[in-house]
């Protein structure tokens, strides 16, 4: 290909783009050169976007020589760099900031640019830059508007990835698959089912639902917002179903308390040879704690490494352990945990707050007694684990060892985290604190409240 006689620059930006090396990547620029092609943009710019935004190292170190050495740039150039510095340094805070400073030198800067430096923002987690950013823009397309959504989602404010969404729809513009996507991982986490309920219109109406992410998506939504017969519907209904619409379901199903059927679905995944992920062991051992299937989820533990292949990791114990205590078995957690898990629980606060739960459900004061110092011992002990101590000793008739519980609690100025519930209105999901009165309306609301409660009151008179 590269052999061939180039005589246009048409022909070179074809070559161009189909550079897959270095070497290639050389010889292509060697004819621009032997051809007097140099100064000509349509022939340089193509090789340049080609080298910088490929995931190779050595072709992006090429493009900045290149860039370097030209007399000339416009835009597209300058996008091509920056969005290569992207692919490669993303992750890197400090070379962010040195994309924005040549961001900021640019006088001219198109839609792409100012996109691609939102994105790499949001990709390092700086929303509020990305924000500030996105409000600046002279223009915005459905691209823009993805990148910005993804930020929030990155960093789980779904509430402004809903009202993102809401703005963009004013503004006319169509999403894309990637924002629908998003917006329903947004509503997933906050109930926000009617909107859920209009993206799955939408993705009908323009035939998306074939998307194995977007259908994903779908089940995921619906099983988090308690439909779990809708998302079953879209879950038989996807040709194919990969290790993550698998996990989606199973996962659903488990948490609607239905163990029998997230087994059942976790049989049919290795029958129609799906591989299950460390994400499907967590879901299926959840099923078996809430269906108090103890010997099968203890067996199923044991298959995660010797017919899986798959190394328990911290959270699978936690599952095993919270397995065993809300059977009752709390003795047998915390031998599992000394026997199976060695020095790997060491650190892990879940593990024993799990087991410091059960011994509070079952009043078992003495391994309450072990785990309580043991996480002490650790410095993992938090607000909530203060409490279920103190709650262990007092019911258990320790008063001595329970005020020296409340004295800490004291002393650190802990605060046990306020009760939160969410709740979707025309549209709009409200979210409420205990105790909490910033809300617009909480005085209506209180009036309300105390209202039912005197009804309550005068019918039990």
């Amino acid at each position: 290909m590269i052999q061939k006689t180039v005589k246009n620059g048409g022909f070179l930006t074809a070559v161009a783009q189909k550079c897959k090396n270095l070497k290639e990547l050389k010889q292509t620029h060697a004819h621009i050169l032997r051809c007097h092609f140099a100064h000509n943009p349509y022939a340089i710019a193509p090789l340049l976007s080609a080298a910088a935004t490929s995931d190779d190292g050595l072709l992006l170190s090429y493009a900045s020589s290149i860039f370097a050495n030209l007399e000339h740039r416009n835009t597209f150039m300058h996008n091509s760099m920056i969005r290569g510095a992207f692919i490669e340094f993303y992750s890197n805070t400090r070379e962010v900031e040195t994309a924005r400073l040549l961001f900021d030198k640019i006088p001219r800067k198109d839609v792409v640019l100012w996109t691609a430096m939102i994105d790499g923002y949001g990709k390092t987690g700086d929303v509020q830059s990305a924000r500030e950013l996105f409000d600046e823009m002279p223009e915005r397309n459905v691209i823009s508007w993805s990148a910005m959504m993804a930020a929030y989602s990155r960093v789980s404010n779904f509430k402004e990835v809903l009202a993102l969404f809401s703005e963009m729809q004013n503004t006319g513009t169509k999403p894309n698959e990637s924002i629908l996507v998003t917006v329903l991982t947004a509503c997933a986490h906050l109930g926000a089912l009617m909107q859920g309920l209009w993206v799955h219109s939408y993705a009908k109406r323009f035939n998306l639902e074939s998307n194995p992410i977007l259908a994903t998506a779908l089940v995921d939504m619906y099983s988090k917002c308690g439909c779990i017969e809708s998302a079953l519907s879209v879950f038989e209904a996807m040709p194919y179903k990969d290790t993550g619409a698998w996990n989606a379901m199973i996962s659903g199903v488990a948490l609607s308390g239905d163990a029998r059927k997230s087994l059942e679905l976790f049989h049919q995944m290795v029958i129609n040879g799906t591989k299950p992920s460390e994400t499907t062991f967590v879901a299926v051992l959840t099923a078996c704690t809430h269906a108090k299937k103890v010997e099968e989820g203890l067996q199923l533990f044991e298959e995660m490494s010797s017919v899986y292949g798959i190394k328990p990791k911290v959270e699978h114990y936690a599952c095993a352990i919270d397995l065993l205590s809300r059977a009752g078995m709390v003795e047998e957690a915390e031998n599992f945990i000394e026997e199976k898990m060695g020095g790997l629980a060491g650190g892990d606060v879940n593990v024993w707050g799990a087991l410091l739960n059960a011994c509070r459900i079952h009043k078992n004061v003495d391994i309450g007694n072990r785990v309580w110092k043991k996480l002490t011992d650790m410095g993992a002990a938090d607000s909530g684990t203060h409490v279920l101590s103190y709650n262990i000793y007092k019911e258990a008739g320790w008063d001595m060892e329970a005020n020296k519980v409340r004295s800490k609690i004291s002393e650190a100025g802990m605060k046990k985290k306020p009760g939160c519930s969410i709740i979707e209105v025309n549209n709009v999901v409200e979210e409420f604190l205990a105790g909490d009165q910033s809300h617009p309306q909480a005085q209506e609301i209180c009036k309300l409240l105390d209202s039912f409660l005197r009804m309550v009151n005068l019918e039990d008179i």
